[in-house]
């Protein structure tokens, strides 16, 4: 926690109870508008669904009215400096007119609505947790591309998406995890549900849980698209016992009867999406255009400013990667090499008589900075690195190397260090291999370590098929060759560059 409060712009007051800070924003002067207004709006009403979140509990209506959101927007200030810009550009309402939460683009506008009788009854982290989710919507465009059909099946892809960036412990109970079964039925359950409902709720269940994590909300559209039963458990459920009903899933929402899920939610037994994604295909081009053009004008500042600070929060590796991507035409894989050559320059200082001294000028000679570097890269020799992926890397290093010396190895299990050559201003390295053997990213990482006093960082050019060798004293960068991935969450210190593209001219 900052020692002086009074410093940062836009805190108001704060008091500390029992060791925990509550602070009141000045909405306006940090973009917070948590704005309490009663809007005609094209999100579902209070009985749109009974499933919008297994279990779904509400606070009382003088919990619900004490609630402020500004102290959580506060706290992600500190802790998820990423997502705190992104909501930063957000216009909050607050609005019962909604069971839980959502964002929308309306009016040229991008706005989050929540029901205070919804978040107030969440823990913080689960509202922690919210707010993330909701960010990763606009972040990865979902509220802007068209949705596909079935929506509620691009629904669940979308939520299974985001969810898998996000920390289970934050995750409001009954949220879609990839890898992870829907919580069992109580006896109850199955008996008001009936056996042909309880087929499809493990049906659906066990894919879900056959999912990996990390892969786009397209991917898992398609994986679900591609089971008849879990697209026909989603879009037409059985009628519950006593029920009419064929069951359609393309009710408007608020209008699903008996058996007859609406669009935005599956039928009651299923676990629902845990906010609102009702309105989102609802926009004119124009507006569509526009505000695109908003959010990503938005994450490209936000990915700048986690950049320039080195704090990127929660947000691990490989949702940084994926973030880039999504902005890729601005920050392609060249400039993050690039940018990680740069955080690893250090300053040598020595004494010019052409500088002026600050405080005895013209008595002793001025100081002049020369900002140089030393990188070491390791270059995985398993068969599935190409020459045509290190002519890749190469090539660019070749630029890179006017203001920083890399020093080349080759490993496999072991660092081979007789293959050791340098790269400097004039002096390019050959590619040539010098092993054939497995892949442990422990050699390098411990071979890096040992020699710090050389290096202020490296690089390891690898197809990411390893396990983790835990974390590095040293800044390390991961290069990872086109079409292939890194096996293992990289730490949050770490570089992670996918490289695209052909081999270097």
């Amino acid at each position: 926690m900052p020692k002086n409060l009074n410093n940062i712009k836009g805190l108001g007051r704060y008091k500390i109870i029992n060791n925990v800070m509550q602070v009141r924003a000045k909405s306006a002067s940090i973009g917070y508008n948590s704005t309490i207004r009663k809007e005609g709006m094209a999100m579902a009403k209070n009985d749109t669904t009974s499933t919008e979140l297994a279990h779904t509990q509400r606070a009382s209506e003088a919990a619900a009215k004490a609630f402020e959101l500004d102290p959580h927007l506060i706290n992600l200030l500190w802790e998820e400096p990423f997502f705190s810009h992104i909501l930063r550009q957000i216009t909050k309402v607050r609005s019962e007119s909604i069971p839980t939460a959502g964002v929308l683009a309306k009016d040229g506008d991008i706005k989050m609505w929540y029901n205070p009788r919804f978040v107030a009854a969440l823990p913080s982290k689960h509202i922690k947790g919210l707010l993330k989710h909701e960010c990763y919507h606009l972040v990865f465009e979902h509220t802007t591309t068209r949705r596909h059909e079935p929506h509620l099946v691009w629904n669940y892809a979308t939520d299974l998406a985001i969810n898998s960036l996000i920390p289970e412990e934050e995750l409001p109970e009954g949220g879609l995890v990839p890898g992870k079964e829907f919580k069992a039925l109580s006896e109850a359950d199955k008996i008001a549900m009936g056996p042909d409902r309880v087929k499809q709720f493990e049906t659906v269940s066990a894919k879900i849980a056959s999912f990996p994590k990390e892969k786009s909300a397209e991917w898992y559209f398609a994986e679900l698209m591609a089971d008849d039963e879990v697209q026909e458990a989603l879009t037409n459920p059985a009628p519950a016992p006593g029920q009419p009903g064929d069951g359609e899933g393309e009710g408007q929402p608020g209008d699903g009867q008996p058996g007859q899920p609406g669009q935005g939610q599956p039928a009651p037994g299923l676990p629902g999406t845990m906010d609102s994604h009702d309105g989102w295909d609802e926009l004119s081009d124009e507006d569509r255009e526009l505000i695109k053009g908003k959010v990503k004008q938005a994450v490209e500042d936000a990915v700048k400013k986690c950049d320039q600070s080195g704090q990127w929060g929660s947000v691990g590796a490989s949702g940084q990667s994926m973030i880039r991507e999504l902005i890729s035409k601005e920050i392609p894989w060249q400039s993050v090499l690039k940018k990680f050559c740069g955080m690893t320059r250090r300053a040598n200082r020595a004494s010019n008589v052409r500088r002026i001294h600050r405080k005895y000028p013209g008595v002793h000679p001025g100081f002049q900075k020369g900002y140089t570097s030393s990188i070491a890269v390791y270059i995985d020799q398993s068969g599935s690195v190409s020459d045509e992926d290190l002519s890749l890397l190469f090539g660019e290093l070749k630029q890179l190397a006017k203001k920083t010396k890399f020093t080349i190895f080759n490993f496999d299990t072991e660092v081979d260090e007789s293959s050791e050559r340098e790269w400097g201003r004039n002096r390019a390295p050959g590619m040539e291999r010098t092993r054939y053997g497995g892949t442990d990213f422990r050699a390098a990482t411990v071979h890096a370590n040992k020699n710090r006093h050389r290096f202020d960082g490296y690089l390891i050019l690898t197809d990411g098929e390893c396990c983790d060798p835990g974390p590095s004293i040293l800044k390390r960068g991961w290069v990872i060759t086109p079409d292939r991935k890194l096996y293992f969450e990289a730490s949050k210190r770490d570089f992670l560059i996918q490289m695209k593209g052909k081999k270097a001219a």
